[in-house]
């Protein structure tokens, strides 16, 4: 029952908002914060009586949900999240702002996360990985009055739809592979040739959710978003939801040979180019962005390497580091209009609180000692040493880079000014911020090496190859070496200028790549059927149709009237007939005998014919 009420809380709640409608604005923020608060404490309950349920969906197929280690902790994670994120926006918009409708879609996408944790099979998990889909686009778009903001959804959309395909992929194998109700856990027992198809649809479908190479443009789009959807779905749930099913999946891509490595590295390769990504943004939401598809890169590289502890703790801290980040960008852009760099300039002094809990946040992303994400980062590195060097010195130097964004960005943010604050934001707007900020600096206390093998133990799946005393402080050091040289740099510069590398800059072209590789060539190819289709089926149609009309004429013309003609003739001789049999019946004797003798003279003359 509980985790019915878990799943469903959220699903209803926000499902009702969504038909309610604007009459229901007054009370959505009320309804979405408790909601959410409900649905935080039902998932700790969860994790802590670990529910199992099943109902039957089709003959000899049953779906369910289950909590075990893994979901436990992502229930709570998403939980926690959704609840920061519904009292920033509860303080973020006003009065005049669809709120109906906007909690109405954080809730039913927030519920389906949670669903995608919970599901122990396909069936489920595609379900709820198609709602995710669709709220992501509607949360996207939510100003849809402006074109860009659409744009961006349907980039975010159909990008991340292609992918979903993989899914459908893995369904259709696993079933011919002969898993048993589509579990998680049976397809590693998969038949051996639609393994590999299994393993290969799950990982384009999770790297086309993460935004990892070569999908990672839709998350740049994704910007477009008020600021509290950017810290969900960055942080808990759409993006973290491949990195979770690449987690949970991990016995599967160990079992093909090939699928773990390519795992690996797409996601080394990612947290590399997109970390120099984030290095030339101008936008602070742009180099968040960045850093997010950076970060997945490290979740993803663990789930290659062997790790799924280090993955998780990594997910865990990063989530409550990037959504403390994204409300924080959001809170300086209700208050300076803005989210451009080069105006956000000394910022955090013109609003230090908000400034000294998001240069924690920021601290942490780039993983610097002793917050979190300076030891769940360290954690996967130590399971890239056990699988590659080569994989641990990638990571690194993606580690180089999360110090330079990051020391970049405080430095222009901390920066001296004379400018006072002209906005007070609310306390509201601001009260999420320094839990975020705690959790961003202890909970990665799990991956030291005391508490690593437990925490490995409890999210179950191999031991954690916890870091010793000189990999962390190599990382460290690394870390703190990127954000104080860039630091100096950013500070050296009089104006903020953007990177004379355009490829960087506009987040390697990929999107106009995929417009002239992907894009374009499918639109020739639809209208080059629909043209097919005009000219030749439907005119081989019309031409049908044409034919059977004048053979219908033509039948009209020379066999029906024929045949009226006939029928008329008889007619008109049986009429003839008919007047000529009153004239013989005279009443006279003799004329009767005369008739009956011209008859029988006729017969006589006929038989002797023939």
């Amino acid at each position: 029952m509980v985790l019915w009420l878990l799943v469903a809380l959220p699903l209803v709640v926000g499902g009702a908002l969504l038909v309610a409608g604007h009459p229901a604005d007054r009370l959505a923020s009320a309804l979405g914060v408790g909601s959410a608060g409900l649905t935080a404490v039902l998932a700790v309950v969860a994790a802590i009586t670990r529910p199992d349920v099943s109902t039957p969906l089709l003959a000899g197929l049953r779906v369910g949900l289950a909590v075990d280690g893994l979901s436990a902790i992502m229930v709570i994670t998403v939980a926690v999240i959704l609840v920061a994120v519904l009292v920033f926006a509860s303080a973020e918009f006003g009065a005049d702002e669809s709120r109906a409708r906007f909690h109405g879609l954080m809730l039913v996408f927030a519920g389906a996360m949670l669903v995608t944790v919970c599901a122990r099979d396909l069936v489920v998990l595609l379900m709820a990985w198609e709602v995710m889909g669709a709220c992501s686009y509607a949360l996207i778009g939510f100003w849809w009055r402006e074109t860009r903001r659409v744009d961006s959804g349907n980039i975010a959309l159909l990008t991340t739809r292609s992918a979903d395909l993989g899914l459908y992929l893995a369904a259709g194998a696993a079933l011919a592979g002969g898993v048993g109700g589509l579990t998680l856990a049976g397809l590693p027992e998969s038949a051996a040739g639609w393994r590999d198809v299994v393993a290969a649809g799950i990982v384009l479908a999770a790297i086309g959710k993460s935004a990892q190479l070569p999908f990672s443009f839709w998350l740049s789009r994704a910007m477009d978003g008020p600021s509290p959807v950017s810290a969900l779905l960055h942080s808990a749930t759409m993006v973290a939801a491949g990195a979770y099913l690449l987690v949970r999946v991990e016995p599967l891509l160990a079992a093909t040979g090939w699928a773990a490595d390519i795992v690996a590295w797409i996601g080394v390769i990612t947290a590399i180019v997109l970390g120099a990504v984030a290095l030339v943004q101008r936008d602070l939401k742009q180099v968040l962005a960045a850093s997010t598809c950076s970060q997945i890169g490290f979740m993803v590289l663990a789930a290659g390497a062997g790790g799924p502890a280090a993955g998780t703790g990594q997910l865990v801290a990063h989530a409550a580091t990037k959504c403390l980040l994204f409300l924080g960008a959001g809170a300086w852009l209700v208050a300076l209009d803005t989210k451009d760099l080069e105006q956000l300039r000394g910022a955090a002094r013109r609003f230090p609180f908000l400034g000294a809990v998001f240069t924690i946040g920021a601290l942490s992303l780039a993983g610097v000692p002793p917050l979190s994400i300076w030891v769940t980062k360290d954690a996967v590195l130590a399971s890239a040493l056990a699988d590659s060097p080569v994989l641990y010195v990638a990571g690194l130097a993606a580690a180089l880079l999360s110090g330079a964004y990051v020391g970049r960005v405080l430095a222009l943010l901390w920066l001296p000014t004379e400018a006072a604050p002209t906005t007070r934001l609310r306390p509201l707007l601001l009260a999420p911020l320094p839990v975020l900020a705690a959790a961003a600096a202890l909970l990665g206390i799990a991956g030291l090496p005391g508490p690593a093998a437990w925490f490995a133990d409890f999210v179950g799946g191999p031991p954690m190859a916890a870091p010793n005393v000189v990999e962390l402080l190599v990382s460290g050091a690394v870390a703190v070496a990127g954000v104080v040289t860039a630091g100096i740099w950013a500070r050296s510069r009089p104006t903020l200028s953007g990177s004379r590398n355009g490829v960087l800059t506009n987040w390697l072209h990929l999107e106009r790549v995929t417009e002239l590789v992907v894009t374009r060539p499918t639109m020739r190819l639809a209208s080059g059927l629909a043209r097919f289709d005009d000219h030749v089926v439907d005119g081989g149609v019309r031409l049908a149709a044409a034919t059977g009309t004048a053979l219908g004429r033509l039948a009209d013309i020379r066999v029906e009237w024929s045949i009226e003609g006939a029928v008329r003739g008889i007619a008109r001789t049986a009429r003839a007939l008919g007047r000529l049999v009153p004239k013989a019946q005279t009443g006279r004797l003799h004329q009767y005998y005369a008739q009956a003798a011209v008859a029988l003279g006729v017969l006589a003359v006929l038989l002797m014919i023939l």
